[in-house]
């Protein structure tokens, strides 16, 4: 079970998600280099970190009679709702919130960034951009489900929706080795929800960028911060709810978390670049036929040894 975390944990867990993403950035610009045949060099790793100087003082690009209330919402949604999503993720024994519903709140704010990123798709007054809002409410729609029973099951496990007691509850048995279709639907979720990698389909070059396509300036900067953000909490969420959290031997419990949240992160960046974009329609088939009733049986197993 989490303890109550110190007063600046409230700032520390936003500053460590940032460094998160950033070196994700970084690992994503050295594997992109490396791809492209460029050699080993720290400036790849460095390259697409310099597009945010740019980005800050780079001039806004308006569309005639854009609804920006709604737009600034949604693009402002999608960072803060990763952000938030952290406040329930323990570090060792440490956790900002130890809500007894945290298992609710991280879906909740993943939910929450479907609505920002529509409304950064509406808002534009473009075509393009809202193709690739609607393109995300339909992917949304395929791997939701999946993700609520691959969430629901280490929470039946544990008998909690609490996250400390999730990390608790494994021992000596991470939830991963017993529930690897749980495991694995969440990291795949978690490349949705982040609309990266195989699921980049709402930023699509077909539609000119989608979501992105009418965003510049400090609004672009934002939108793709979302997107890592979500991608490094997702990986920070996976540690507790399936790899023992903190524990492990001679490092202490939030030393453990960090190595595992790493580990975690750098495999969902390597997928990322070397996986294909898949169309939400064709992943909706898979979604519904596929992956929904693999979710469901493997919740039935920890509800019978529990039972």
């Amino acid at each position: 079970m989490s303890n109550a975390a110190p007063w600046w944990s409230v700032l520390a867990a936003p500053a460590l998600l940032v460094a998160l993403a950033l070196l994700a950035v970084a690992a994503d610009g050295v594997l992109s280099a490396r791809a492209a045949g460029r050699p080993f060099a720290l400036s790849a790793a460095a390259r697409p970190l310099l597009e945010v100087p740019r980005l800050l003082v780079a001039q806004p690009r308006r569309l005639p009679a854009p609804d920006m209330p709604l737009w600034r919402i949604g693009v402002v949604t999608v960072p803060v709702a990763a952000v938030l999503s952290v406040m329930v993720v323990p570090f060792g024994p440490f956790a900002v919130s130890g809500l007894s519903v945290g298992l609710v709140w991280f879906n909740a704010m993943e939910v929450l960034t479907w609505a920002g990123l529509w409304l950064a798709g509406w808002g534009p007054n473009a075509a393009f951009s809202l193709v690739g809002g609607y393109r995300y409410l339909a992917q949304g729609l395929a791997y939701e489900l999946p993700l609520m029973f691959a969430l629901m099951t280490p929470g039946i496990g544990a008998q909690s929706l609490r996250v400390g007691d999730i990390a608790a509850a494994q021992g000596g048995l991470w939830f991963a080795v017993w529930m690897p279709v749980a495991f694995a639907v969440h990291l795949w979720s978690v490349l949705a929800f982040g609309f990266t990698g195989p699921f980049a389909y709402p930023a699509g070059g077909d539609i000119a960028g989608g979501v992105f396509g009418e965003t510049s300036g400090p609004e672009r900067l934002l939108l793709s911060a979302g997107r890592w953000l979500w991608l490094a909490a997702g990986s920070a969420m996976a540690v507790p709810l399936f790899l023992g959290g903190g524990a492990g031997p001679w490092l202490p419990g939030w030393a453990w978390s960090l190595v595992k949240t790493v580990a975690v992160l750098a495999l969902l960046v390597w997928a990322r670049g070397r996986l294909p974009v898949i169309r939400a329609d064709r992943y909706m088939e898979v979604a519904w036929v596929v992956l929904l009733p693999l979710s469901v049986l493997q919740a039935l197993v920890p509800a019978l040894v529990v039972l």
